[in-house]
């Protein structure tokens, strides 16, 4: 009696759970499509801004670029989870139906359980592409500010040993 009192509760959470992770999937999506929308624009507007080389843009860059990366790190991992979750959540009542012998619950649960595969893996992998390229775009920007900084060092460093020329006066 108390494992059937125990596997009752564990179904009734698990149950539980499914319209949040189906919440949590959307909300993943639209957020996925959002960074994406910021990717397509980043290299010709926000990374533009860092072509200058000074301690205080190089923080800012390092926190912007970190900033960034993480979101959608986060989003290539929980996707996937999450749609994990949302296949296997329904499962458990569709094989109750099948057993049953309800075949119109059982195909309610297989779609939901496959439609959310479907969208937690397009979420894993938009936002991997995402997090790949931009880490691209990072290194390349931050290369460029080491660039612009040792240039303007090397100008400092010629100006301040450059003695002043003697002007011959007749």
């Amino acid at each position: 009696m108390e494992y059937g009192i125990v596997q009752g509760a564990l179904h009734l959470l698990v149950g539980l759970l499914l319209y949040p992770v189906i919440f949590a999937l959307i909300i993943s999506l639209i957020v996925t499509l959002w960074e994406l929308g910021k990717a397509i624009a980043e290299p010709t507007f926000a990374l533009t801004k860092f072509n200058i080389a000074s301690l205080q843009a190089e923080q800012l860059f390092k926190h912007y670029a970190t900033k960034r990366l993480e979101r959608v790190d986060l989003l290539a991992r929980s996707g996937p989870i999450l749609g994990l979750m949302g296949t296997l959540i329904p499962l458990g009542p569709g094989l109750t139906a099948l057993g049953s012998g309800n075949i119109e619950l059982l195909a309610t649960a297989l779609t939901v359980a496959f439609d959310t595969t479907v969208i937690g893996l397009l979420v894993g992998l938009v936002a991997f592409i995402i997090g790949r390229v931009r880490r691209r775009w990072y290194e390349n920007t931050w290369q460029n500010m080491q660039l612009v900084q040792q240039q303007e060092t090397a100008v400092i460093d010629i100006t301040q040993h450059q003695k002043p020329s003697k002007v011959a006066s007749h």
